[in-house]
């Protein structure tokens, strides 16, 4: 399969190429109108705190985008679709944290703790897509491994309260991982937006109930494609029709034992070919989850053999999130797999120091210096 060739630059902030949804195009409208609302009525009780200075900011930004004038904060579908799940003093709380998520990076500004944190619940992975770097990583055997509960709850412990969005997905393939389904019921009722990735591939009864009682709000099935031979050529070692059968079944696990889940489901691909069409996708995996997408596909699969490209805008990713590998460690790139970068463990220290360490900041620092040719795995990346 020959990949498509993209622009220089790479937005991974916001990456969907395409996006369908079975909700009504109206959600976005009643959704902002719905935030509007219950900022004002927040509002009216404090603004002096940080927290309440944030919502400020941020119902500033939704009038502009209510009347479409240039705004950092905007209400697109799937944000809507998060927000709908949400009960109205959830609202408040779920906006202050979109709003560090949305823009803080787009500033460079820095608070306490990262606005999303993906945990690594396996670095191994059973495929080998030919977009992805585990065709070089799966060659480290020393650094494949996966999570164990105890360090599990480490991490959920320092992020509860202060992060809100969390994804479990990274390096490898979360079903691999034989703890899954006790860190799943661990992490029940903390988090707002708590978000799993999955091939689908190894998906079975149990992992399905751990899911959707788990605190999941969103699970995203990771596909690219209808045709079985294409989807062979891009996710090498997988089988199309038994991830069908397993989302199926996911499906009917849900609407007979969860039948009032707000959990919001997608299947999203990456867009590497002109033969990967949209609208098929929309017509075959729309009748199985409640969202499909096209992510754009971005050449991260080496960056350690990428050539320079003279890229001088900072990388988003330095002040939006934060990855925590299966043993602990604290990496601020997930292109660097091999975690050359590596800035703590969240077993020795706390998050939020690791975050605003020396080591971090000095990275930070060089890229807003215009200095990113001059360190080896940033040089190469396309990410902005």
């Amino acid at each position: 399969m020959t990949l498509k060739k993209k622009t220089l630059i790479y937005k991974k902030h916001h990456s969907f190429e395409n996006f369908y949804s079975s909700k009504d195009i109206c959600v976005v409208t009643n959704q902002r109108e719905r935030a509007i609302r219950i900022l004002k009525d927040s509002l009216q009780e404090n603004n002096k705190t940080h927290y309440f200075k944030i919502l400020g900011l941020a119902l500033l930004d939704l009038e502009k985008d209510k009347q479409k004038l240039e705004s950092d904060l905007k209400i697109t579908p799937f944000i809507a679709e998060e927000m709908e799940t949400l009960d109205n003093e959830q609202i408040p709380r779920y906006l202050f944290h979109r709003y560090r998520y949305d823009v803080f990076p787009q500033h460079h500004q820095l608070d306490d703790y990262p606005p999303c944190v993906q945990i690594e619940p396996s670095s191994m992975c059973n495929y080998r897509c030919v977009f992805c770097y585990q065709q070089h990583f799966h060659k480290y055997s020393n650094m494949m491994g996966t999570m164990n509960l105890p360090t599990y709850k480490i991490v959920i412990d320092q992020l509860q309260g202060y992060v809100e969005f969390v994804s479990l997905a990274s390096r490898g393939e979360p079903l691999l991982c034989k703890d899954l389904d006790k860190m799943l019921e661990y992490s029940s009722g903390r988090f707002l937006s708590l978000k799993i990735n999955t091939n689908a591939s190894l998906l079975q009864e149990h992992h399905a109930h751990a899911i959707l009682a788990g605190g999941v709000k969103t699970v995203v099935f990771s596909a690219d494609a209808i045709d079985e031979n294409m989807y062979a050529q891009l996710r090498v070692n997988g089988n199309l029709r038994q991830v069908v059968r397993n989302i199926e079944m996911f499906q009917n696990i849900r609407a007979k034992y969860y039948p009032s889940s707000k959990i919001i489901t997608r299947v999203s691909g990456v867009k590497v070919s002109n033969f990967q069409s949209m609208e098929v996708m929309e017509s075959f995996w729309g009748k199985l989850v409640d969202q499909v997408t096209f992510v754009k596909y971005m050449p991260w699969e080496n960056v350690y053999e990428s050539l320079p490209n003279n890229i001088q805008q900072p990388c988003s990713e330095l002040w939006l999130r934060t990855f925590i590998w299966y043993d602990g460690q604290v990496n601020p790139c997930e292109c660097d797999f091999l975690s050359r970068f590596s800035v703590g463990n969240v077993v020795e220290h706390d998050l939020t120091e690791i975050w605003k360490s020396s080591k971090y900041q000095e990275l930070r620092q060089k890229h807003l210096g215009h200095l990113r040719n001059n360190i080896e795995i940033c040089r190469g990346c396309r990410f902005t």
